[in-house]
């Protein structure tokens, strides 16, 4: 998942405003109790969606996928005293855990955590959205962005994870592609052909699409 060199990587984090107690102890936790830990967006990507929350400064952020809650921390983090971060994940194992970690955030009247499946929910959301992070399940990341899309303001921001895929994305011909690795590849392909939206491919972490609604 990360293809920077270690220690190139290192000195990015290092020049970069440092995690505080409450996301090193998601961050530490996340790994030794959470099966894939490495799905977290961690320090970094963490911070760099920080920014980027408190550049657009959203009204309404949805976020496709809690899994611990660091991506979601973040970015309400970024949100204005109106602001409302609305984020959805279907696994229930960690609901206790994530409650927790918004609880302790001091921002957990700006969060929004609903349990349950993204598909069923997602239309039921009036929107409109300012800002949407997608980060849950490959195969259906055509259908969230197809769902959000007619959602968001114009200049609302949609960013999605994942989408160099541990580079299987470059795979040669000679080797089977994976349903996952050709739902990324349908994504990516989908964004860039798509007149709604100006996007950017950000090589940080695993991949970030950044598309912006025209």
């Amino acid at each position: 998942m990360e293809f920077i060199d270690p220690a190139l990587l290192t000195y990015c984090e290092t020049h970069s405003s440092e995690e505080d107690y409450l996301l090193k102890k998601i961050a530490r936790e996340t790994q030794a109790k959470v099966m894939m830990p490495r799905m977290i967006s961690g320090h970094l990507q963490g911070k760099m969606l920080e920014l980027f929350t408190k550049m657009k400064n959203p009204k309404t952020i949805l976020e496709i996928g809690t899994y611990t809650g660091y991506s979601g921390i973040c970015m309400a983090r970024g949100l204005d005293k109106d602001g409302k971060l609305i984020t959805l994940d279907i696994n229930d194992e960690l609901e206790v855990m994530v409650r927790g970690f918004f609880e302790e955030s001091g921002i957990n009247d700006k969060i929004d955590y609903r349990l349950g499946n993204a598909m069923e929910i997602i239309p039921t959301l009036p929107g409109p959205f300012d800002m949407v992070f997608i980060d849950a399940d490959k195969i259906n990341y055509i259908n969230y962005y197809e769902l959000i899309i007619d959602k968001m303001n114009p200049g609302g921001i949609i960013l999605a994870d994942n989408v160099l895929w541990s580079g299987k994305i470059l795979a040669d011909e000679s080797r089977q592609i994976d349903k996952n690795t050709q739902a990324i590849l349908d994504f990516n392909a989908l964004i860039q052909n798509d007149p709604r939206v100006e996007n950017a491919l950000l090589p940080i972490r695993d991949g970030v699409m950044m598309a912006r609604k025209i």
